[in-house]
This record gives structure tokens, sequence and C-alpha cells, in this order.
């Protein structure tokens, strides 16, 4: 903190490509408000959502405040509460998630503030890395996995099982109990999917996904649910692998912006096409996942993915590299390096 009143930011005052308009300078200190807690942030991650806000992705190109401080996620520790709040939670170790929704200032800051319940205990021995690697992955892929109930016994596709919320849902969907197949594109992808412990890997490029389901499962159609990474791209080709009764928990579908459906084979299997958007989920579904993703990290049961950690001052670098859209893992940028 700089005298008590500012703090170092990263911040913009337009949308725009990120070496235009994304700066770094001195803010005014955040205060908690009442049921808030001010957290130092430790480790800010950049997801895809922070650099189309800043972007101004599909046309959304209005400033939601005068100033904006982003990214939604990251890791620190609790260093003030707002009234309303237990005081013990100071110095509490925590990950944050949507620090930026409806509000001006996320966690490319050395300070935020979130409501308190947006604070979520950081078990002990998990490192900030890890932390500031949760919120809108891991609860996306969380809803996406268990949102229409257990998947124990069932054959689950993930599509992108390497992406952010691919390689979360692999996780997930495997300590659910669930039989599950990835795609991906490239080797690399391939391994970390693996490593996610994906029971088969297709090669959507060299492989036709259909009938690789058919020679891995055996059955035609095979598939309980499918987590969805590019609707648009691959609907009929889920409806069509898909068994009465199945689910698509679909979260993008960037290249196919208006996704026509396959009305009459949807329809005539009954399926569900379940539209998951981490930042309008009811409370209680981001309490769930914030409980599994707790509980997972304190036994260890969560592998972690990171492309790159940047310094603070090449946060323009960390957003270019997010939207490369070419690496394999979370881009981090370190904001403080306090001890863990």
């Amino acid at each position: 903190m700089r005298s008590g009143c500012t703090v170092k930011a990263a911040y913009y005052e337009s949308k725009g490509p990120a070496k235009d308009v994304l700066r770094i300078g001195e803010r005014p200190t955040p205060e908690p408000a009442p049921n808030e807690v001010r957290v130092r942030i430790r480790l800010s991650a950049v997801n895809p959502s922070d650099t189309k806000a800043r972007g101004g992705y599909r046309g959304n190109v209005a400033m939601p405040f005068p100033v904006v401080v982003p990214h939604q996620d990251g890791a620190g520790v609790i260093d003030k509460v707002g009234e309303g709040v237990d005081p013990a939670r100071v110095g509490e170790r925590v990950w944050v998630y949507e620090a930026n929704l409806g509000r001006p200032s996320g966690t490319a800051a050395e300070f935020t503030t979130v409501p308190a319940h947006k604070a979520v205990p950081l078990p002990k021995g998990v490192p900030f890395e890890a932390g500031a690697c949760m919120g809108i992955p891991a609860m996306t892929a969380h809803r996406c996995v268990f949102a229409d109930g257990p998947v124990a016994g069932k054959t689950v596709l993930v599509q992108g099982g390497a992406g952010a919320v691919g390689y979360y849902a692999v996780q997930m969907a495997k300590l659910g109990r669930a039989r599950v197949i990835a795609t991906v594109s490239r080797d690399e992808q391939a391994a970390r999917a693996r490593e996610a412990g994906a029971d088969a890997v297709i090669n959507y490029r060299t492989e036709d996904v259909a009938a690789r389901m058919k020679a891995i499962t055996g059955a035609e159609p095979s598939v309980d649910r499918v987590i969805e990474v590019a609707f648009g791209v691959n609907v009929r080709t889920d409806a069509a692998l898909l068994k009465p009764n199945g689910v698509i928990a679909t979260y993008a579908s960037d290249a196919v912006h208006e996704p026509q459906i396959p009305f009459w084979p949807m329809l005539a299997k009954d399926l569900t096409v379940r539209f998951v958007l981490v930042y309008v989920m009811p409370r209680q579904a981001h309490d769930e996942a914030a409980a599994f993703v707790t509980d997972a990290l304190a036994r260890g049961l969560l592998k972690h993915q990171v492309h790159r950690v940047f310094a603070f001052d090449e946060i323009v670098a960390a957003h270019e590299a997010t939207e490369a859209m070419k690496n394999v893992g979370k881009v981090l940028v370190q904001i403080d390096r306090g001890p863990e």
C-alpha cells in the first residue's frame, strides 16, 4: 500500500487491445463495506472472460464503470473485514472468485474487496498458485458435471479436456466415479487430459469422434453427459452420441456465435441442453462448488496446470498470452511475493 491511501493496480478507462488500454498505476485503497472482506492479493488469474470484457468482445464496448481494475479470480490473505464479518478472518488465506462481477475493482491490484462468501478459505498447505486457478474455471466445471445429478457409473464426454474448464471437469467427473472420455486437438493437450484422469482421449483433428467413441465404449449411442466448450461446432455430434435423456452442459460457443439446433434428433431422445454461465449461477450452486473444491484441495485430489506466472508489470503480456489460445495451462500474474 502507498501511504495508506493508494495501491498499485492495473486498470483501463476504455476498451480495446491490452497494449493500448491496460495501464499500471495508483488507485485508491479499497475499504470493505458491511459483509465484505479486503484481500491482499498474492496471485491474480487471467480468464478469457477478463480479456473479452476488456477487449469489447462481440461489440460489448460500453464501460460498466469509468475505471475498471480487471480479473475475477485470485488468491491472497484477508487483511481487513467489514461490519458483520468475523474479525477472526483477518490473516486467513483465501481464494477469491467473481471479484470483478458488478464491481469496478478486481484482483489485478495489491488489494481488492469482495463479499465475504467470495473469499473461500484455502486449505493448509495448498499454495496460492493453486488457489488462484480456482474460481471461474473450477466452479464452471463443477456446475457442468454435477448440475444434473450424480455421474457415478455414467459415461461423460468432455469436449476440450485440456482447457481451463475441461481439465477440471475431467478430474471432477472422475472423482464422481464416471467413465470419462476427453477430446483434444494436439499431443500436448492429450497428455494433459490423461494427466487429469481421462480414461480415453480422442484427437478430434485426426480422428472421427463418433467412430472412436463407438470403438472405445462398444456402444452407440454411448454418452450420458457432454461437457461442451464449442457448442455450435459440436452440437450435432453430441446429439448423435448421447443416449436418450442425456445432457449437454455447455459454457461456450466462440466459433459459432448463433448455433443451429438439430431439433428433431434432439427431441427424439428427450435431450437437455444446460447453458452454464458461472456469473449468474444461483448462490447455492456457487456454495456447492466452493465446498467441493475446498474438500478436494484439502485432500490433494486436484491437479492444476499453469502456463506461466507473469510479473505484475507484464500484465499486458499476460492478457495477450491468454488471448493467443495456444497455451496449455492457466495464466497467472504475481501481485505480491509475501510468504505462503
